[in-house]
């Protein structure tokens, strides 16, 4: 069937089998929601649409983003690099956010000089947050308009722009209403297009909008474009089956389309069958499992017929009598956190900020000191002594007691809600178990390995965001819940593993197609670093993104919670925790490099191995390339991706260390460094050659030469000699220099290549004249210029500019004049190019 829908002005044809499902507004006021076929949809049915979660809430745009996408818009590339247009009135406004740039004047009109050449690319969508935002706000500052009646509106005359805008908004969670063209006539040309998307005003901030015009008409006009579903205008019969997802359209396309219209027929992976593989796949469940678990709830016995196979499933008390019981235990905990014996317990509440109201969302309970009650309560509900034990919930010595006494209890659910174990606070200081939590041992309804506490709340939240947010303790995720961050979980008295991943990526609908978020919180200390490495070696479970949020000052998100007198202020630090998180590897990362003084070679090289060995143990080869890229651009200077590359294979290599230890080879000799003729090297050598062979061409321009502009360790090494005798003017007119080169190095390596540099011919059949070495001199120079701005352009990815604005700033400052350097030194062997 064919199905024409309009939202604002846009129509769209969509072409599904009759029997797919939709969702339509529902209801008084369209508030509800109900799902219909194609062949029950009519004129005037209005579509649930699907539209991002925000994540500039609780961002700002980064300056270094807003300079790049103003450029990107309205500047030009040059021979150097690019420069920007800043026409009146947006002088006043824009100029701020190029500090310590050159411009100049052309008529009215500004330029910004000496800006990056990759200011005119588009940037890459693995960018921060805070990048991209500032990159759209600048674009949009360049060639985006807010219409008199609010509208805000993009436009650019290369369709592709736009579309890459659309992505961008989808990772920043602003809502688009996709791309229109309009033709346009010039005089004596051909008709072009100009493409035009438009934004969601709801969706976006005053401080988007770079220019005071178009944050006044923002905040003060009507926005006409506001509707975000689309609206059914016709339904017909057709051949034609594509486009949307359906059991019974071979290669089905996506559950959300294109333009926002939300479809039935998955749960969020392009996957569809019946109730019993829903279950299965929903709650990680067997095909046996699955159909025990309906039976239950359908009050329908199952008959067993014995075949072949041996029957491996546990023997005892069946699944349903076991999750009942915790049903009505946690219901009498629930009612006994209001007794008097509970004055501690609830005490313990509300230090930390928990109500009675936040007491019963999570199902919060206090077991009795007595030993029996809650045996003998459950006992009158009509549940065996076995059927106690094999739940936990009781255990047997010269009688049954109870297994929780004198403790705070919490729930744990699955995600369905059912509660399968109990998590226990020690709260009493007489307490005969000195152990601070108690958790519910194995049984056949809980695995500690495979629950975790709070997805029952979290789950429809984690769904919808894609993001899962990991905590460390039950209060942590209650103070998360209440300060609106739904998406948290914990795990139960284990650290996090393989399993848990499992769980949680059925909730993120975690594939290829779709990545989402899971961020965990890890204290800044010791114990904090050593649990970012264990889940960094589980990052490769997910194809979700994986981050780490930590507060400085150590505290956990309970006690941020509690930090500041206003409960509200407290909850926004929370909600700040979790934004201000960083990607998991760079947080491992950086901690590694961290602890070495990369100011000092010997301390980059160690960085680099050290760093490796994390990065070795990843299988997916793809990261591993861009984890060393990133490694390279921490450290700066002489390391670059190839060789933390071949450190990583190196290590990859290596036999473990109980195989070394069995075989016990001899000390290893050290290892080589990289070719000394390697063609990376030929100017490093060439130069050298000329310092050995004719010290005397050098002249005064060496003083600007340092053993930084040297890559090769021997080559630096060499450097080091001849500036230890003074430098290469202290060769002139002494024949002996070579020799005297060579006695003063203590390496035999760096001994034997002086030799070899003292009778390698030169690369130039003439005498090297002035032009020859200054070219040698000055492209030395241009190379170490360009490794410092890498290391320049890697510590501002690293910064904040909200955090740490002047930092950034003077960083900008800094790369600003690196680049200008550059740009003189290419200009000093353009100029002896022309004159040679």
């Amino acid at each position: 069937m064919r199905i024409t829908v309009t939202r604002n002005r846009q129509r769209k044809k969509i072409f599904a089998t009759d029997g797919h499902r939709w969702f339509i507004r529902s209801g008084a006021g369209g508030r509800s929601q109900k799902e219909v076929l194609t062949s029950d949809l009519k004129a005037g049915d209005r579509l649930v649409p699907k539209f991002p979660r925000s994540r500039i809430r609780r961002s700002r745009p980064s300056p270094f983003g807003i300079a790049r996408g103003f450029t990107f818009g309205d500047g030009t590339r040059t021979y150097r690099g690019s420069r920007a247009l800043v026409c009146p009135p947006k002088d006043l406004a824009m100029l701020k956010w190029f500090p310590h740039s050159h411009t100049s004047s052309v008529g009215e009109n500004l330029l910004v000089h000496d800006l990056p050449a990759y200011f005119k690319d588009l940037p890459a969508l693995t960018e921060s947050v805070s990048y991209l935002y500032g990159w759209l706000a600048g674009y949009f500052a360049a060639d985006g308009c807010v219409a008199s009646d609010g509208t805000v509106i993009l436009n650019s005359a290369h369709r592709e722009n736009l579309e890459f805008v659309r992505d961008v908004c989808t990772t920043l969670g602003i809502a688009t209403y996709g791309v229109t063209s309009q033709s346009r006539r010039g005089l004596g040309v051909e008709d072009s297009d100009l493409f035009r998307i438009h934004l969601v005003n709801e969706d976006l901030e005053p401080e988007f909008f770079l220019l005071d015009e178009h944050r006044r008409r923002f905040e003060t006009q009507h926005k006409q474009f506001s509707r975000r579903g689309w609206v059914v205008q016709e339904v017909e019969w057709s051949d034609r089956e594509e486009e949307v997802y359906c059991a019974e359209v071979a290669d089905g396309a996506a559950f959300t389309l294109e333009d926002n219209i939300l479809t039935g027929n998955c749960f969020g992976c392009q996957e569809g069958g019946d109730v019993i593989t829903f279950l299965m796949k929903i709650d990680a469940l067997s095909f046996g499992e699955a159909v025990e678990r309906l039976a239950d709830k359908a009050g329908v016995a199952l008959q067993r017929v014995d075949g072949d196979e041996r029957d491996d499933r546990p023997k005892g008390p069946p699944r349903n009598r076991l999750v009942e019981a915790h049903r009505h235990a946690q219901e009498f905990y629930a009612d006994q956190l209001g007794s008097p014996d509970a004055l501690v317990a609830r005490q313990f509440l509300a230090e930390r900020g928990f109500d009675k109201a936040a007491a019963e969302m999570f199902g919060i309970g206090f077991a009795p000191r007595g030993g029996e009650v809650l045996y003998r309560h459950l006992q009158q509900k009509g549940f065996s002594v076995e059927e106690l034990t094999v739940a936990g919930l009781v255990a047997v010595g010269r009688s049954p007691y109870d297994k929780f006494r004198g403790r705070l209890l919490w729930p744990i659910r699955e995600p369905s809600g059912e509660t399968i174990g109990f998590g226990a606070r020690r709260i009493f200081d007489d307490d005969r178990i000195e152990a601070k939590y108690l958790n519910t041992a194995e049984t056949p309804i809980y695995k500690k390995s495979q629950v975790l506490y709070g997805i029952d709340l979290a789950r429809k939240e984690i769904g919808r965001s894609s993001q899962a947010v990991i905590v460390e303790g039950y209060t942590d995720v209650m103070a998360c819940h209440l300060s609106g961050v739904g998406t948290a979980v914990a795990t139960c008295g284990t650290a996090f593993g393989d399993d848990h991943a499992r769980v949680l990526r059925r909730f993120l609908h975690d594939h290829e197609e779709f990545r989402g978020e899971v961020i965990f919180t890890f204290d800044g200390d010791a114990a904090g670093q050593k649990a970012a490495l264990r889940a960094f070696d589980g990052d490769q479970n997910f194809v979700s993104q994986t981050y780490v949020a930590v507060e400085p000052s150590g505290m956990d998100p309970c006690d941020l919670r509690m930090s500041t007198d206003d409960l509200p202020t407290g909850e926004a630090a929370v909600r700040e925790l979790v934004a201000r998180r960083v990607p998991l590897y760079r947080f491992v990362i950086g901690n590694i490099i961290g602890k070495h003084d990369l100011d000092r070679a010997d301390g980059r090289i160690d960085a680099m191995r050290e760093a490796a060995k994390v990065v070795a143990s990843v299988r997916d080869q793809s990261k591993v390339t861009a984890f060393a890229q990133e490694i390279s651009r921490m450290i700066g200077a002489d390391i670059d991706p190839n060789t933390v590359l071949a450190e990583t294979r190196r290590v990859k290599q290596r036999p473990s260390s109980a195989a070394s230890a069995a075989k016990a080879p001899p000390p290893a000799p050290r290892a080589a460094g990289p070719d000394l003729r390697d063609p990376r090297f030929r100017l490093e050598r060439e130069l050298l050659k000329l310092v050995v062979q004719r010290p005397m061409t050098i002249g005064r321009r060496s003083s600007e030469i340092g053993p930084d502009d040297f890559t090769h360790p021997v080559y630096r090494s060499i450097w080091e000699v001849v500036a230890g005798l003074g430098g290469p003017g202290a060769g002139n007119g002494d024949p002996a220099w070579a020799q005297r080169l060579r006695d003063g190095a203590t390496d035999p390596e760096v001994t034997s290549a002086i030799s070899a540099l003292a009778v390698e011919p030169l690369l130039t059949p003439k005498e090297p004249d002035a032009a020859y070495v200054n070219h040698h001199m000055v492209r030395l120079l241009e190379l170490t210029a360009a490794r410092r701005i890498e290391a320049v352009k890697s510590r501002l990815q690293r910064t904040n500019p909200v955090e740490d604005p002047d930092s950034y700033n003077r960083m900008f400052g800094e790369l600003a004049a690196l680049e200008q350097h550059r740009r003189g030194l290419r200009d000093q062997l353009v100029a002896g190019e022309a004159a040679h």
